[in-house]
C-alpha cells in the first residue's frame, strides 16, 4: 500500500478531532443540569469497527483514557443495531465511578452493513444515581452504597427510547428530571457524531476515511515511541501517598509506587508495592489508572498531536488486582474517579521528573475538592442535588510559576458560576476568592488554591470528598511543598473543621468553607516573596 499522504492525514486529523469536538458543544448546549451545561464535566470520543479510539475531544482526562474499556466490553456484550444506544457506568465493566454514565452508539454508513464502521461515546457525570447520599459521593465502602449500576444496556433500541429501562433508572435517583434531560443530551450528542461521520465519509469515501483513521492511530504510535526514545533508558521510581483510605480517616496513608523503566522506544509502568484497595471509596479500578497513565504520557507530546489508542501502544501497565490502582468487586471506588486518580498522576511525574527533569513540573493540588449538596427546593418546588470539584493551585513548571485557581491533571472542568448555582438551587455564595500564599515557594512558585464559601438557604445534606488536607502536594528542585487544605462548617456563628471525606446537615443560614491546597514550587527560593 502507498504511504499515506501527509497532507490528507493532516486534514482527516482534524476532521475527526472535530466529531468529538462537535458532540460535546451538543451535549453541554442540550443537557439540564449545570454540572454538564456550567462546569461541561462531560467527555466525548470517536471509535473505530473494533473499538480503538480515532479521536477524542479535549475534555476530562479521567474519561477519556477509561472510555475505550466502556465501549470494548458494550462491543463485547451488546449485539448493536442501527440506531441503538447503549448505556453502562459499571466500574467492573470499564466504567470509572458511578455518576459517569456512558452512551455508546454504532454508526452505521448504510443500514444493509452487517456491522457497523465506528462508534461513538459520550461520558458524562450525572450529579445523582442514588445510593446512600445525595449526589452519589459521599463517604461508602462498598459499591452497592453508592448508588444505581447499570451494565451495558440499550438505552435506545433501533432509535426508540426503551421506557421501561428509563424508568428504572429514574425510579433509582434524586433528581429524575434532570436525569431525563441530560439523558437525552447524551443522545442527541451521539446522533451529532453519527451525522458529521456519514458527512465525512460521504466526502472522502468510505475506504479513504477507514484507512486514514488506522494511519492517524499509527502516526501517534510513532511519535510516543520516538519521545520514549530521547528519556535516557533506565528504571525510574516514586511514591507517594493518599491521606487515608476514606473511611478510616485516623488510620495509616495509602501508599501508591510506580516503576517506570524505559528502554529504546518502550516503556513499563509497574505500580507493585502500591497498598491494598481500602475499606472507603478511594479504590481506582483499572480503568482510572489506564487514563493516568494516557494522560501523563500524553502530557510529553506535542499538544497538536492526535489523541488516540496509538499514544499507549508502546507503553505496557502492570497494576496488580486488589490494589487501590485496580480494585476488585466489591470495592466502593466513587473517590478512586476523582481523588485516586490525581495521586496517581503525581507518582508518574514524580518518577519522570528523575528522567527529564526539565519538563516536569511540582504536584498540583492532588485533589478534585469535592463538594455535593442536596435537599429540597422550596422555593422551586423540586428536589435539586448540586455538585462541584473546587479549583486548586497549578504546581510550579521548571520556567514558570504555576497557575492560581485553576482545576489541574484528571480533572479540566470549569467551575459552576455563582449566578448560575444561586438561580438553580437554594444556596448563596459568601466568599469565592484566591487563597493568597498557599501555593508553595521555590525559583517558580506554585499556584495558590481557592476560598468557597456556600451558604444553605433551605434545609440541607452535605457531603464533601477531599484530599491534600494531610500530605502536601510536593516540590521540585529544592522548591517548597503547597499548603494543605482546611475546611469548616460554620453553625449558627460557630466554627468547626470537619473532616476530609464526611457527610452531614446544614440548616439555613449554615455555612460550607472550603480552602483548597496550593501547588508545589519549583526551584530553590532565592529571595523571600
Amino acid at each position: 500500500m502507498a504511504r499515506p499522504d501527509p497532507v490528507l492525514l493532516e486534514v482527516m486529523k482534524n476532521l475527526y478531532a472535530s466529531v468529538p469536538e462537535e458532540m460535546g458543544a451538543a451535549l453541554v448546549r442540550s443537557a439540564f443540569s449545570p454540572n454538564i451545561t456550567e462546569r461541561r464535566d462531560c467527555s466525548c470520543a470517536l471509535f473505530d469497527a473494533d473499538g480503538t479510539m480515532i479521536a477524542q475531544a479535549a475534555h476530562v482526562p479521567v474519561h477519556l483514557g477509561s472510555t475505550p474499556l466502556s465501549v470494548e466490553v458494550a462491543i463485547r456484550e451488546v449485539d448493536f443495531e442501527p440506531g441503538d444506544v447503549v448505556i453502562l457506568n459499571d466500574p467492573f465493566r470499564g466504567g470509572t465511578h458511578l455518576p459517569d454514565i456512558t452512551a455508546i452508539s454504532a454508526v452505521f454508513l448504510d443500514e444493509n452493513d452487517a456491522k457497523p464502521s465506528y462508534y461513538v461515546a459520550n461520558r458524562a457525570h450525572h450529579a445523582d444515581v442514588g445510593g446512600t447520599t445525595p449526589g452519589s459521593m459521599g463517604p461508602t465502602t462498598e459499591i452497592f452504597q453508592e448508588g444505581l449500576r447499570l451494565p451495558p444496556v440499550r438505552l435506545v433500541r433501533r432509535g426508540t427510547m426503551q421506557r421501561d429501562v428509563v424508568e428504572l433508572v429514574l425510579a433509582n435517583v434524586r433528581t429524575p428530571d434532570e436525569r431525563l434531560g441530560d439523558l437525552s443530551a447524551q443522545i442527541a450528542a451521539n446522533r451529532t457524531g453519527e451525522a458529521r461521520l456519514a458527512e465525512l465519509v460521504a466526502r472522502y469515501g468510505k475506504r479513504t476515511a477507514l484507512r486514514y483513521a488506522r494511519e492517524l492511530v499509527a502516526y501517534s504510535a510513532r511519535r510516543m515511541r520516538e519521545a520514549l526514545a530521547k528519556i535516557p533508558d533506565g528504571t525510574y521510581r516514586f511514591a507517594d501517598a493518599l491521606d487515608d483510605d476514606g473511611w478510616d480517616i485516623d488510620e495509616s496513608p495509602v501508599d501508591i509506587r510506580v516503576a517506570i523503566t524505559i528502554e529504546g522506544k518502550h516503556a513499563t509502568v509497574d505500580f507493585t508495592g502500591t497498598d491494598r484497595q481500602g475499606r472507603g471509596n478511594l479504590n481506582a479500578n483499572y480503568a482510572i489508572t489506564v487514563s493516568a497513565v494516557f494522560y501523563v504520557f500524553r502530557t510529553l507530546l506535542d499538544a497538536d498531536l492526535p489523541s488516540n489508542a496509538g499514544c499507549l501502544t508502546p507503553i505496557d501497565i502492570v497494576a496488580p488486582e486488589g490494589t487501590v490502582v485496580n480494585a476488585t468487586f466489591p470495592a466502593a471506588v466513587a473517590g478512586g474517579n476523582v481523588e485516586t486518580s490525581q495521586r496517581i498522576v503525581d507518582v508518574l511525574y514524580g518518577a519522570l521528573a528523575k528522567a527529564v527533569p526539565g519538563r516536569i513540573p511540582a504536584a498540583s493540588a492532588g485533589t478534585m475538592n469535592n463538594v455535593v449538596i442536596g435537599g429540597y427546593d422550596p422555593v422551586r418546588a423540586r428536589p435539586f442535588t448540586y455538585y462541584e470539584t473546587i479549583a486548586g493551585g497549578m504546581g510550579a513548571r521548571p520556567e514558570q510559576d504555576g497557575l492560581s485557581a485553576v482545576h489541574t491533571h484528571m480533572t479540566n472542568t470549569l467551575n459552576t458560576p455563582i449566578e448560575a448555582l444561586e438561580s438553580a438551587t437554594p444556596l448563596r455564595v459568601t466568599r469565592y476568592e484566591i487563597r493568597s500564599g498557599s501555593g508553595g515557594d521555590g525559583a517558580q512558585r506554585g499556584g495558590d488554591g481557592v476560598v468557597r464559601e456556600i451558604e444553605a438557604l433551605a434545609p440541607v445534606s452535605y457531603s464533601v470528598l477531599l484530599e491534600r488536607r494531610i500530605l502536601a502536594p510536593y516540590g521540585l528542585a529544592g522548591g517548597k511543598s503547597g499548603a494543605t487544605g482546611r475546611d469548616w462548617i460554620t453553625e449558627r456563628g460557630r466554627k468547626q473543621r470537619i473532616a476530609p471525606k464526611t457527610s452531614g446537615q446544614l440548616e439555613p443560614g449554615d455555612r460550607i468553607t472550603l480552602e483548597t491546597p496550593g501547588g508545589g514550587g519549583h526551584g530553590r527560593p532565592t529571595t523571600t516573596d
